[in-house]
């Protein structure tokens, strides 16, 4: 480390020192408050709680204040600070049939029970600038009207897959009887079962996770994926209490799911029929959502028969070991930490080697 350094501790007090003058800025500007950025950069607060695993919206906008913005970073925060924390059990799994749905779309189907709900999104927008944003003070929000089509939230709206499951031309998913492994907990071990590795990518850093999803669209994992549905609402979260003898709610989280449909022309045992790929993060995080789940049907192909066709999203160890972030930036930035030693002994053996090489061509000159 720079602490080695002469003088090296009095300079690292001295960046950090600096780092808290750039963070603050400008001091005629008011300064930026956490409830702020917890309020009014919802999407970056979600994506650091989706690959920092850890569900905060408080804690997230503190680290993405205190990391400049670099959501990396502020994953990096929220990791650290999330293995401080004590377990005391582990919640039921929650069920998205009840989730008090703001946006539900099927790309599959048109009319569906529960119907098509719009909500929050940037889909139907123009990728314009709009300078009424950098006005003071609040603008003028757009009166809402009431939705002509679909039909109101309700308490259990059923997935699309229900539609294809029940004639049988979509595969069924066996329920998992035992706990899955904790990769929180857990180092990975490869092969990872489907458990494992939908962890790695709810945790894996959207930009990665993206690239592999689109390298299948392209023909790099024969994978042509609708969406059944995309769905993002609050779903409460139940906790097993020994002493009562049944569950009870401990709160709710904000969540994606996104379920897609893809060809799968059958094999010697089973009909052809369509095939699943699923994605679920914390927050409104459409496009990570719908990368997990291309992703996750790329890498299921040798449970379903198929064949591999050396696609990138098709190489378990290359897409989860190269998913995480924050170990791809650990491994990344160390090499701008001190060498010197490692340095010398490569800038000798160059010196060596160019020394016999030089006398070598003069000795056959």
């Amino acid at each position: 480390m720079y602490v080695a350094v002469k003088g090296g501790e009095r300079a690292i007090d001295a960046a950090h020192a600096w780092l808290a003058e750039e963070r603050r800025g400008d001091r005629g500007i008011a300064a930026l408050s956490v409830a702020q950025i917890r309020t009014q950069l919802t999407l970056a607060v979600n994506r650091v709680m989706a690959e920092g695993s850890l569900y905060d919206p408080d804690l997230a906008a503190l680290a993405i204040k205190q990391a400049r913005g670099d959501l990396i970073e502020a994953v990096f925060l929220i990791r650290a600070y999330r293995t401080t924390l004590p377990r005391f059990g582990a919640s039921i799994p929650v069920d998205t049939a009840r989730m008090a749905v703001i946006r539900r779309v099927s790309a599959t189907f048109k009319d569906l029970p529960g119907g098509q709900i719009l909500g929050p999104t940037f889909d139907y927008t123009h990728r314009l600038l709009d300078f009424a944003l950098m006005a003071e003070g609040d603008a003028p929000l757009p009166q809402k009207e009431a939705p002509t089509t679909g039909d109101a939230p309700s308490a259990h709206i059923p997935h699309v897959m229900e539609f294809l499951n029940r004639d049988d031309l979509i595969e069924t998913e066996a329920p998992i009887d035992a706990t899955p492994p904790d990769l929180t907990r857990e180092p990975m071990e490869l092969p990872a079962a489907r458990a494992l590795r939908l962890q790695a990518l709810a945790r894996g850093d959207e930009g990665f996770v993206l690239s592999m999803a689109y390298s299948t669209q392209r023909g790099y994992g024969r994978t042509h994926a609708f969406v059944g549905e995309l769905r993002i609402g609050m779903v409460a979260v139940q906790m097993h209490i020994p002493e009562l003898g049944f569950a009870i709610d401990i709160g709710e989280v904000e969540l994606t799911e996104c379920e897609t449909v893809n060809q799968f022309k059958g094999s010697k045992t089973v009909p052809p029929q369509f095939t699943r790929g699923y994605g679920l993060i914390f927050g409104q995080s459409e496009r990570k959502a719908i990368s997990m789940s291309l992703c996750d049907r790329a890498l299921r192909w040798r449970e379903l028969g198929e064949d591999n066709i050396g696609a990138p999203a098709q190489d378990e160890e290359f897409v989860l070991m190269h998913a995480d972030n924050v170990q791809a930036t650990g491994f990344l930035e160390h090499i701008k930490l001190p060498h010197y030693v490692d340095f010398q002994s490569e800038l000798e053996l160059i010196r060596r080697l160019r020394s016999e090489a030089i006398a070598a061509r003069e000795a056959a000159e």
